[in-house]
């Protein structure tokens, strides 16, 4: 039975983040023994959104694969990224029209996998129903590859749960993103299908979700829109490691991953 094993890092959040890949990914890549290595890159530029320069930056530290999610369009310098890149993904499910593609399938060393990029609807911005259009992608992946891993950038931990369910046997994980919260409830579903309801943030954790401390309390505070920075204490890379049979698609583990990083290699 060929086994593969997938990486999967939560929203990397500005340059202590990124700072964090770059100098420890080789080490983490070949400690879980990953055959391929997916992270959501929405918050790499400052907090919000991406440019194309920070992109190539985490391809060339080692990521396969990028994702993204409600920040992917906050900088109008993205928008040629997801024309030009095919291996950074948009939430499919945005209205037809928007730049780039929302799955893709990747080429590894021997084996092929498919990934789809989706965004949540419960509290978040109006985008297509995600349970409808994730359908035919899956159904047209699954003709190509058996291994296909989903990306769901939400906010309610029961819409990731019920597309999980929904997706259970289908694909081989469901991994979602967005709180940069990691949770505790990772698991192999009935049907095969590894799911988590958030693989958590690769960035500063002496912050709020990555970001001073002092700038979400003032906002919080005064209800004022205070400019948010980011943080740089405590660096760490959190995530999941899936192991799936390749032949069949199905997930066999899912493991937590957080990582303390030092913090003089992130300044």
């Amino acid at each position: 039975m060929p086994i593969k094993r997938i990486l999967f890092l939560g929203d990397v959040c500005s340059s202590t983040g990124r700072s964090a890949i770059k100098q420890n990914l080789s080490g983490m890549r070949s400690w879980s023994k990953a055959d391929v290595v997916i992270a959501n890159a929405e918050n790499i530029a400052g907090g919000y959104g991406i440019n194309c320069h920070l992109v190539d930056e985490l391809f060339e530290a080692g990521v396969d694969l990028l994702t993204t999610g409600d920040h992917a369009f906050d900088r109008k310098d993205s928008w040629d990224c997801f024309k030009k890149q095919p291996r950074l993904l948009r939430p499919m499910n945005y209205p037809d029209g928007a730049p780039g593609s929302g799955w893709t399938v990747f080429e590894g060393d021997g084996f092929r996998l498919g990934l789809i990029n989706l965004l949540g609807r419960v509290f978040m911005k109006p985008v297509d129903c995600p349970f409808s259009r994730v359908e035919p992608v899956v159904d047209n992946l699954r003709r190509e590859t058996s291994l296909i891993v989903v990306d769901f950038h939400a906010e309610a931990t029961a819409e990731k749960q019920a597309l999980g369910w929904h997706l259970d046997g289908r694909v081989t994980a469901v991994v979602g993103t967005h709180t940069h919260v990691q949770t505790a409830d990772e698991r192999v579903l009935p049907g095969g299908t590894a799911y988590i309801t958030d693989a958590g943030m690769c960035g500063a954790f002496d912050s709020v979700l990555g970001m001073e401390k002092s700038d979400s309390l003032a906002r919080l505070k005064t209800g004022l829109p205070f400019r948010m920075h980011p943080a740089k204490g405590d660096p760490r890379i959190q995530g999941v490691v899936v192991e799936a049979d390749d032949d069949t698609g199905k997930a066999l583990a899912i493991e937590r991953v957080q990582t303390r990083v030092d913090q003089e290699q992130t300044v």
